[in-house]
């Protein structure tokens, strides 16, 4: 048996010390010796507040994405679609092409060619986009040669913070797009190289595009400038028939809106577009041939006689169209740049002049209708003539004149026209007042009614404002001004049977869809009676035919020709008294069946004549000898009545 080992004896350990309680918490008291202590229970404490707090946290965080999404989608839904639309669809105008203007035969005086916009999308330029930190810089450096601007101001337009649209340069031509289009294809190939070679692929004008547009265009050049005008920078009327009828012309624009991606349209997107409604072509009564003949006329004697400037009208006496109206100096609507800003407007309508003798025509009708005289009236006329606090001359010192009624016209005498419309009246201030009923019936004081932009309406005053002077000079054509039109109209109504009509420059507009609406007719105004302006054209041609006539230049072989010459004492602008001379002429033809009216006028003439029937009379024959080929006005065959000049004293 296996013996048994005595139990083990337990050694005590050394005694504990025990150890003193936290400050504040009782002592444990030991317990009894013999008894085993009761395990140590660990308790956990509650979760459910701290869920409480986490769920509390999330439905919160929940709850404020509900309400955002609410907002979003339900709230401000349409806000936020429109600027997504925004963001994502770019939309520009689709300009209307403008219609044409032509002459009465249907050829083009001003006309639109197809052109570009240059424009570019800024934020392409930015340096994210176009990877170099000063594109708009290099952009604007290639571009500003072939736009031929200025480098810095194409720069700040492609820095512009924010813009997705620019417009660098309006209604280039299509060989200007073409140099942009090719540099652009080199710049893409050589950003492509670079790219493959590692580098950033930088492409400084990936962001410069173009748009559809049209270009005014003059096939003439300076023909009739002064009454089509021109287009401004803004594609607008600037002057003229462009200004005058813009809104006809310029038709209504259209809008295209499409989806976009870096600037470039997204073909599979769609797109809307309301289209652009051309403008309607405007027919002139101008005819082209006459116009460049007369304008020539008138250029060529400014320029002989060193004067300021010269205008021709010429009209249809019996419509009231004016078939030519020409001013000199001009100026090319093609090349804005290079034209003169004092002639780039239309002086035939804009300057206000005093007409002198050939106003004397309007004496004559009021004297003659008023039945105080006859062409062969008897007037003397002495050297001088002592009136108010003034002595009148003529423009020749001369012994006393036995003239007629038709010799006072025919010789230009101012003496002789005061004493004939002093007998309109019992007073100097009746005859004052019949006068100026007279005038007024003429059309003087007021514009032609052609609606010209900046048409001047001259100056008369009312009779009972006329000064000394003015009651006698005011018969003989100074102390009065008109314009070139208002002159043109005076022969104009004598020649159509004493009837005035308003004159016209439009015969009509022919819209887009080729309909043809003619002009208004134009409003008529009975002066003085078919016999009175019978009596007048007769008295006019011996100014022309009698070698005693004032205006024998202006004869032209084959026709009867009336007409009256004009020198007036002429008020210079800058001065603003009497300096130099307005020279001039008028008159229509055939003189016994009339149907052409020239006038023209020259202002301050400084080398050779400055007399109106030696510098005018000749561009007045020149001019109408070629509207009377032109429009194949035959002569009438008819001798001329050769009315008295003088009278014998004895007799």
């Amino acid at each position: 048996m296996p013996s048994k080992q005595p139990p083990r004896r337990r050694v005590p350990g050394p005694a504990r010390r025990p150890s003193a309680p936290p400050p504040g918490r009782p002592a444990r008291r030991p317990a009894p010796r013999g008894v085993r202590p009761a395990p140590r229970t660990i308790t956990l404490g509650n979760p459910r507040p701290r869920l409480r707090l986490v769920s509390l946290g999330l439905t919160l965080v929940m709850l404020a994405f509900v309400v955002r999404l609410l907002q979003v989608q339900a709230v401000d839904a349409s806000a936020y679609a429109a600027k997504a639309e925004k963001n994502r669809y770019f939309s520009h105008t689709l300009a209307a092409e403008r219609g044409e203007i032509t002459d009465r035969a249907g050829i083009a005086l001003a006309t639109s060619v197809d052109a570009h916009d240059i424009t570019a999308d800024p934020k392409m330029f930015t340096p994210k986009e176009s990877k170099a930190p000063d594109a708009p810089e290099q952009a604007a450096a290639l571009l500003a040669p072939i736009l031929q601007t200025d480098a810095a101001t194409l720069a700040e337009k492609l820095r512009k913070p924010g813009s997705r649209y620019a417009v660098l340069a309006r209604r280039q031509t299509p060989q200007v797009w073409n140099q942009i289009k090719d540099l652009k294809s080199v710049y893409a190939q050589k950003a492509a190289a670079d790219k493959r070679r590692g580098g950033r692929g930088a492409n400084v004008l990936a962001g410069v595009f173009q748009e559809p547009s049209s270009k005014r265009v003059y096939p003439n050049g300076d023909l009739a400038a002064g009454i089509l005008g021109y287009v401004n920078a803004e594609g607008r009327g600037g002057g003229g028939i462009e200004s005058m009828l813009d809104k006809t012309l310029a038709g209504k624009n259209g809008t295209v809106t499409y989806a976009q991606s870096g600037g470039r349209r997204v073909p599979t997107a769609g797109s809307r577009e309301v289209p652009a409604v051309p403008g309607s072509d405007i027919e002139l009564t101008i005819d082209r041939d006459i116009q460049w003949a007369a304008q020539k006329a008138i250029e060529d004697q400014v320029g002989k006689s060193r004067a300021d400037r010269g205008y021709v009208i010429v009209q249809n006496t019996r419509t009231g169209e004016i078939l030519a109206m020409a001013n000199a100096p001009g100026f090319d609507p093609n090349d804005l740049g290079q034209a003169n800003a004092a002639a780039m407007g239309n002086a035939a309508l804009q300057d206000a002049y005093e007409p002198g003798s050939t106003a004397k025509v309007m004496s004559m009708a009021a004297v003659l209708e008023e039945k105080k005289a006859t062409p062969g009236t008897h007037v003397v006329v002495p050297n001088r003539l002592h009136r108010g606090d003034r002595l009148f001359k003529d423009d020749i010192d001369h012994p006393t004149w036995y003239l007629t009624l038709n010799g006072v016209l025919a010789k230009s005498s101012n003496i002789g026209t005061i004493l004939a419309t002093g007998q309109l009246g019992k007073t100097q201030r009746e005859a004052n007042q019949v006068l100026h009923s007279y005038l007024r019936k003429f059309g003087i004081g007021s514009t032609s009614g052609l609606g010209y932009p900046g048409e001047t309406a001259g100056i008369l005053a009312e009779p009972a404002d006329w000064s000394t002077s003015q009651q006698y000079t005011i018969p003989f054509g100074q102390g009065l001004s008109i314009n070139a039109m208002q002159a043109a109209s005076v022969y104009s109504t004598i020649a159509n049977g004493g009837v005035r009509i308003e004159p016209t420059l439009v015969r009509g507009t022919r819209g887009p869809d080729g309909h043809f609406t003619a002009a208004p007719e134009p409003g008529k105004t009975r002066v003085v009676g078919e016999k009175t302006a019978k009596t007048l054209a007769t008295m006019l041609e011996s100014v022309v035919d009698d070698r005693e006539g004032t205006g024998t230049k202006a004869r032209i072989p084959g026709y009867r020709v009336a007409g009256k010459t004009g020198t007036a004492n002429r008020v210079d602008p800058e001065l603003g008294r009497y300096k130099g001379y307005t020279a001039s002429f008028a008159g229509f033809a055939p003189a016994d069946d009339p149907e052409i009216t020239v006038y023209c006028a020259i202002q301050n003439p400084t080398r050779g004549s400055y007399f109106g029937g030696q510098i005018c009379g000749p561009v007045y024959q020149e001019v109408m000898e070629f509207a009377l080929k032109t429009l194949q006005v035959a002569p009438t065959g008819k001798a001329p009545a050769r009315l008295p000049v003088t009278f014998d004293p004895g007799e």
